[in-house]
């Protein structure tokens, strides 16, 4: 548990929890809480905002498809004043949107259901990319990513017409 907490200074005990589970740790949730706190555990408070030193490296471009999907919500609202959210993803090599996904409310859960439902359809993409959204950095997609083995990058969304 110390190793986990110290490689992922951002986990809490119900990450942590989650991750020794998915290794094969047979842990109750309340146990792991009372030795998070017993060894004085935290999780680390945010630094300032970081600026770019220099310039990024560019995002290379996929080779084929189902490479690499983007995932990204987009909102608009009702003429009553009740707002909606689209989730759109796209398949970056082929840049053709694979589904699209309207709601007033749509929660990591419903995010890895539709993509388990496009996995179904299309096949395992190697990675997904997205912004830092909670719907996309939830504890139900942290999960999924580790059931499916796909890679999820965050923070670093591009979209390229």
């Amino acid at each position: 548990m110390k190793s986990v907490a110290a490689e992922r200074r951002r986990f809490g005990y119900r990450r942590i929890h989650v991750i020794l589970k998915h290794q094969g740790w047979q842990v109750n949730h309340k146990k792991i809480r009372r030795l998070y706190r017993e060894e004085k555990l935290q999780v680390r408070k945010r630094g300032g905002r970081k600026r770019a030193l220099g310039t990024r490296r560019p995002m290379l471009l996929p080779d084929r498809a189902n490479q690499r999907w983007s995932l990204d919500f987009v909102s608009d609202a009702f003429t009553d004043g009740r707002r909606f959210r689209v989730l759109a993803i796209i398949d970056d090599f082929s840049r053709e949107c694979l589904t699209l996904v309207a709601d007033t409310s749509l929660s990591g859960l419903r995010v890895t259901r539709e993509l388990d439902q496009l996995v179904c359809q299309r096949g395992k993409p190697t990675t997904i990319v997205s912004d830092n959204g909670t719907e996309l950095t939830s504890m139900a997609v942290l999960k999924w990513c580790q059931e499916t083995g796909v890679e999820w990058l965050r923070g670093i969304i591009q979209w390229q017409l």
